[in-house]
């Protein structure tokens, strides 16, 4: 029966605009989406308000969970059967590429989230049947409920992978909390088709280098190269300088690049035994009675041997079960040969290689297979780094054993953020340079008294609340990295960013230093504690007296513990709250703005007090006065937003992409903006915001809200307070 009446119109009421494409951007695609600032909303998230994912850990019975975990690897079930009876293999495939989806650039991506149980991630073609390896492990998280996490639960199955296949691993970590939705406005580039041609992310395919900031990987749908070759041409090559690229964009240095390829391929198989047309839809895409199974295959027949996942087949060692020196034996002991799979996809298989030495089939006993290379193996064999780095690893099986040991740890546990994150018996003791270590920072030292030293300083407020910020604004919420903690800001290359206005910066750091020291207290604190003098001596100024919150206990990096080449990807290109940006981009300004306060943590009402508060003080970059809407400079008012809203006044575009207010009546201008000012007018959603902080009884509400923005920035990295 028809659910529509006979003029075509349902006759059940539906009015949520509940499908994918129903949303108002889809009429103005230009305009600014603040969607971004709210997709992982407190309303998303199931667990209770006072949830702690630090404090259930606490009660996890970790030997038990891995006891478990290393009985699920063995315990191969009808539905989805485990090649040679064990999912070693499948489960280190799942964990990889949870972590392989991180990226430098912006730090998004990668395990800590387990946003591969959501889209576009669960159903990308790379992803291919990982949806089987996390229903194999429903159970363990069906038993240890909210207090092991999917993000954890999926890479310790990887780790206990290696651990049950004779691998020892450099150690674990707990503590990934769960989101809750897809991160739906993570830009993964602009194709709309799976595995489009690469072309359109390069500037020059032949220069990888040119490949679109911040993307890592060379299609949509993959997380690192093709492996049939570049844009599935086979060319060991021209595919080496490109996984170089990837790689290095995942913070992967040559020798890690080696190590992760080859430790990686050293266990289990790839699967091409029916052609792609043959299977599925992707999770997302599936039927509902599929229950988010996806890529089904419809000969497979209850066996290993006939699965499908990337149209590659076959395993890449003797003893695909076990971790060994196999990999080396067979890429680098015999001649290959490109070939096709049963699938028709490009890959190598050994030349004269006798029966004797094959794989066994993974379902039956009495067969041998043909095992494979891909052509990123075999750019480990014609890279001449590569290869060098692949002989020093055959020449010493335990320094590669510890080689991958230490790139294996590195790539699962990345977008952590520092040990403080880190939970669990078996994390290691080592302090490694990628953690962004930071020692414990004093904090018995008499606050008020070096409140009073900054205070007679002679620095102004302006210097005080600028260098605070400058130091803080680096933190990104992706991976935990940057932040005030540490104080990096002193040491290169933070200290000689431009964003960061050297000369005033290296004034106030030769004050604030001796201060630190005479008191005995960081300079990551003193820093913070500056920002906080001079803001509270600004909401003087403006007639109140509001504290601005303070928790000692930063410590101060060392330069030795300062990785700088892997600083570089915090430079603020842009810095909406200071009206900065370094040169002109393809990106608005005000989208520019929109990213940071997402890395930062905050809501659109948080960026929007943030932004004001910050132009009526003063802090604009080389002293700007775009934006600086008040004659009270200093003094922390509302009247950005009174003035920005101000009906007797109009906007008009100038020569140099700004804009002047100007009375209606006289014509006389009154202030100047930029884009990233006016947005906050323009946009219907950042308006409602600003009239709020406008009215004449929110003056107070607005330095609070400000201050307390304020605060979360200048404790984002505070991770040894939020543990508890």
């Amino acid at each position: 029966m028809s659910n529509k009446s006979s003029n075509g119109v349902c006759p059940v009421m539906h009015g949520g605009n509940t499908g994918s494409e129903n949303s108002v951007t889809k009429w103005w695609p230009e305009s600014l989406n603040l969607d971004i600032l709210h997709q992982h909303d407190t309303r998303t998230n199931p667990m209770d308000n006072d949830f702690s994912y630090a404090k259930a850990l606490e009660g996890l019975d970790y030997e038990s969970v891995k006891s478990d975990v290393e009985a699920t690897l063995k315990d191969s079930q009808d539905w989805w059967p485990a090649d040679w009876g064990h999912y070693g293999g499948l489960m280190v495939r799942l964990a990889w590429h949870s972590a392989g989806s991180y990226r430098l650039g912006d730090g998004r991506g990668g395990a800590a989230t387990g946003n591969i149980r959501f889209a576009p991630l669960n159903s990308w073609p790379d992803n291919a049947s990982l949806d089987k390896a996390r229903r194999l492990l429903w159970p363990v998280k069906k038993k240890y409920g909210n207090a092991l996490s999917w993000a954890d639960l999926i890479m310790l199955a990887g780790n206990m992978a290696y651990e049950s296949m004779g691998f020892k691993t450099f150690g674990f970590a707990f503590g990934r909390q769960d989101i809750w939705g897809p991160e739906k406005d993570v830009y993964w580039g602009a194709e709309n088709e799976w595995l489009a041609p690469s072309e359109n992310r390069y500037n020059e395919l032949e220069k990888p280098s040119t490949l679109e900031n911040p993307l890592a990987a060379v299609h949509m749908g993959l997380i690192y190269v093709n492996p049939e070759g570049v844009n599935g041409e086979p060319d060991p090559a021209k595919t080496a300088l490109h996984i170089r690229e990837t790689f290095s964009r995942m913070a992967m240095n040559d020798e890690e690049t080696a190590a992760l390829t080859c430790g990686g391929h050293t266990v289990g198989k790839a699967h091409g035994m029916n052609k792609e047309a043959n299977i599925g839809k992707e999770p997302e895409g599936c039927p509902v009675h599929a229950q988010g199974l996806g890529w089904e295959n419809p000969d497979q027949a209850g066996k290993a041997n006939k699965a499908f996942t990337s149209g590659i087949e076959g395993a890449w060692t003797k003893e695909p079960l076990k971790f060994d020196m196999g990999y080396f034996d067979y890429l680098f002991g015999y001649e290959w040969e490109l070939t096709k799979s049963p699938a028709g996809a490009h890959q190598y298989q050994p030349v004269d290689m006798p029966e004797s030495e094959k794989p066994l089939d993974p379902s039956d006993p009495n067969v041998k297979q043909m095992p494979m290379m891909t052509d990123a193996d075999m750019a480990m064999k014609v890279d001449p780094i590569y290869n060098q780095i692949c002989q020093k690893f055959m020449s010493d099986p335990e320094y590669f054993k510890d080689a991958f040991a230490r790139a294996w740890f590195k790539l699962t546990h990345r977008d952590m953020g520092p040990r403080s994150n880190y939970y669990g018996p078996d994390v290691p003791s080592e302090d490694l340079i990628w953690q962004d270590p930071i020692p414990q920072g004093p904090s018995d030292y008499d606050v008020d008294a070096l409140k009073a030293a900054i205070a007679e300083s002679g620095l102004s407020n302006v210097e005080l609340i600028n260098t605070a910020w400058d130091s803080a604004r680096t933190y990104r919420g992706s991976d935990k990295r940057g932040g005030a903690n540490g104080a990096r800001i002193r040491f290169a290359p933070q200290i000689n960013w431009p964003a960061n206005e050297p000369n005033r910066l290296q004034k106030v750091l030769s004050v604030l230093e001796p201060i630190a020291k005479q008191h005995g207290a960081s300079v990551a604190d003193t820093i913070v504690l500056a920002g906080g003098v001079g803001l509270e001596n600004a909401i003087t100024a403006a007639g109140m007296s509001i504290n601005v919150p303070f928790l000692p206990g930063r410590g101060d990096a060392l330069e030795e513990q300062t990785d700088k080449e892997s600083f570089n990807v915090l430079q603020p290109l842009a810095d909406g709250f200071r009206n900065f940006q370094l040169k002109e981009y393809a990106v608005s300004p005000e989208a520019m703005l929109l990213d940071k306060a997402q890395l930062l943590g905050l809501s659109a009402a948080e960026m929007t007090v943030l932004v004001g508060g910050m132009r009526v003080l003063g802090t604009n970059y080389n002293e700007s006065e775009h934006g600086v809407f008040t004659s009270r400079v200093g003094q922390l008012t509302n009247d950005f937003f009174v003035n920005l809203t101000d009906m007797s006044m109009s906007w008009h575009p100038v020569a140099d992409k700004s804009y002047e207010l100007r009375d209606r009546r006289s014509g006389e201008v009154k202030y100047t903006a930029t884009s990233v000012d006016l947005v906050f007018g323009s946009n219907s959603i950042l308006r409602a915001y600003a009239e709020v902080y406008a009215q004449d009884d929110n003056q107070e509400k607005f330095v609070k809200d400000f201050v307390a923005a304020w605060s979360k920035i200048m404790n984002n990295d505070r991770f040894d307070i939020k543990a508890n």
